[in-house]
């Protein structure tokens, strides 16, 4: 691979101008992300091994990288301000550090113009891609509904839209009609069934998209990806730490969190799973993570996000379908792919688990009743 095309060589060009001090001792790569390059440095500060995450950030998906950071940076600092005026145990290992460059700018770029990052890296932490229990289910839903808490009363201008029309349901469909009638690399045959079923849903996946552009849910800050490998965990006590891969925070419904945590946490299937035997909504897991989401929500949720929680997770579910499956027939061009038709297979794995929650609809409503008296 030469220079250009290998961000590894990149990042040892640029590294030393990031504020850090000391002895670099070694970078290598981090995660199996979708979209942004990730790598893990280690440094020798004064005898003291400390490490950085570092990423090169994908600006075919962020267009604008500057903006990205720009929210990041404001999101940041609003969560840490806040652990500090309450007095938090641990607050360093909270919320994310942007660490700057040499010039005070939240980036670097390389020779190449790329956009790089970098972030204190938090120790003692760990990722998953399937909950493990439904007490950690809780955790995870808990979590996220103290992020939007935290993030409810950020001031100052509007935070920039990351990704416009992120998760626009109605704006995902035309474009997927666009792959379909274009059908430029002849895979349409293949995925007919997908293509079916997503058809036959079109007009229920609009619901949470129709509500917000008629004000009848509020606009809030929202994470926007907050599928349960987003979330840090401790790897002593398990608890859920630091949100991540805060990109695609930006104006959004809080519906679309819960959402995806819901697509992400109520099964024991991985994303892109074959055997759909094994993809299964889990409702115990599910009311554990209701709960957790609503001990933290509720106060801020008004009655129509409330009437429309049940549908939350059916909806991201079917958006992460669409996508997958839209990508798959535009040729593999958004999500990294590590085998022939793997965006298929995500897309097939997303159908698998909405046929599911269907199958389980007047349980998913009785558990949410529950919860909300």
């Amino acid at each position: 691979m030469s220079k250009e095309n290998d961000p590894l060589a990149r990042l040892r060009e640029i590294i030393h101008g990031f504020l850090i001090y000391g002895d670099l001792d070694e970078i290598r790569p981090l995660g199996n992300g979708h979209i942004n390059d990730t790598f893990l440095s280690q440094w020798n500060q004064a005898g003291t091994k400390v490490c950085y995450t570092h990423q090169r950030i994908n600006n075919q998906v962020f267009v604008h990288p500057d903006e990205v950071m720009e929210n990041i940076s404001r999101i940041t600092q609003h969560i840490s301000m806040k652990l500090s005026n309450q007095g938090i145990a641990d607050r360093s290992r909270r919320v994310l550090a942007v660490v700057p460059g040499r010039d005070s700018k939240p980036f670097i770029h390389d020779k190449e113009g790329g956009w790089w990052r970098t972030y204190c890296f938090i120790e003692g932490t760990h990722t998953g891609d399937t909950a493990s229990s439904p007490k950690e289910a809780e955790l995870l839903g808990r979590n996220i509904g103290h992020f939007q808490k935290q993030l409810a009363d950020l001031g100052g201008e509007r935070l920039y839209e990351a990704i416009p029309d992120f998760h626009n349901m109605e704006t995902r469909y035309v474009r997927f009609h666009r792959a379909l009638e274009k059908d430029e690399f002849h895979r349409l045959e293949v995925a007919e069934p997908e293509v079916a079923f997503l058809l036959k849903n079109e007009e229920r996946g609009g619901i949470l998209i129709r509500s917000l552009r008629t004000e009848r849910i509020p606009e809030r800050i929202c994470h926007n990806d907050t599928k349960l490998n987003n979330i840090l965990l401790d790897d002593k006590e398990g608890n859920a730490m630091c949100v991540i891969d805060l990109d695609t925070v930006m104006p959004g419904s809080s519906l679309f969190d819960l959402g995806d945590l819901i697509r992400t946490v109520a099964t024991r299937a991985e994303e892109d799973e074959r055997d759909l035997l094994k993809v299964e909504f889990d409702a115990t897991f599910f009311e554990a993570l209701l709960e957790g989401y609503l001990s933290e929500a509720l106060e801020f949720l008004t009655g129509e996000e409330i009437a429309l929680l049940a549908e939350s997770g059916r909806n991201i579910t079917q958006i992460m379908g669409l996508r997958f499956l839209t990508d798959y027939l535009e040729g593999d061009h958004y999500y990294h792919t590590s085998r022939q038709d793997h965006n298929l297979d995500r897309c097939r794995t997303q159908i698998a688990l909405i046929r599911s929650m269907d199958s389980k609809w007047e349980t998913i409503v009785d558990i949410v009743q529950k919860n909300i008296k």
